[in-house]
């Protein structure tokens, strides 16, 4: 695989960016593949700002295909996750920037949802994609870490040693913290 990236390493970008843009833009489950994907391919350093940069260009494609060719069948589908959302936005309406991001750093409604019903329910494109890209950042770094992690290993030997475990551990409770934080919270 390093061998076809150092020689091809334009195809192999062009070719995830397209892919990553794609399923984005069009609600397509696979975030967490292609991060780690990512991760595996370009290292952190340059996996987690282009994910970053993609989540954020493909959410926002996402937004503009619901506000001018999915408005009516997402209220349709969707009328209750439409209502919700809309009362949510109307009672955080002087804050809907860090209600946003809280939507994003504590995923209680799936990201690809947030995306479709936000146009309809006016929240703005620039405070929109500006949740999106700082918002979603620890979830890229973990999946990109995970990849990174992953292709460092030679042999599956690599993969059960102590230090591995406890990476593994660390971000296993990181990407679940949000999930236990608002069980204790939420009755």
């Amino acid at each position: 695989m390093k061998i076809y990236y150092d020689q091809n390493w334009i195809y192999v970008v062009t070719l995830f960016c397209s892919a990553y843009l794609f399923k984005q833009a069009f609600v397509i489950p696979g975030s967490a593949l292609l991060n780690i994907l990512g991760g595996a391919l370009f290292g952190i350093t340059v996996a987690l700002p282009l994910c970053c940069f993609l989540t954020c260009v493909g959410a926002t494609c996402s937004y503009l295909i619901s506000k001018f060719f999915c408005k009516e069948l997402i209220k349709r589908k969707w009328p209750g996750n439409v209502n919700y959302l809309q009362i949510k936005v109307n009672e955080n309406k002087n804050r809907l920037l860090y209600f946003l991001l809280f939507l994003r750093l504590f995923p209680m409604t799936p990201n690809w949802l947030i995306n479709l019903v936000s146009p309809i329910v006016g929240i703005p494109l620039h405070l929109f994609t500006i949740s999106v890209f700082i918002g979603l950042i620890p979830y890229n770094f973990l999946c990109v870490q995970a990849g990174s992690m992953l292709s460092s290993f030679s042999s599956l030997d690599d993969i059960f040693t102590y230090k591995t475990f406890m990476q593994l551990f660390i971000m296993a409770l990181v990407a679940l913290g949000p999930t236990l934080f608002l069980k204790g919270r939420v009755k």
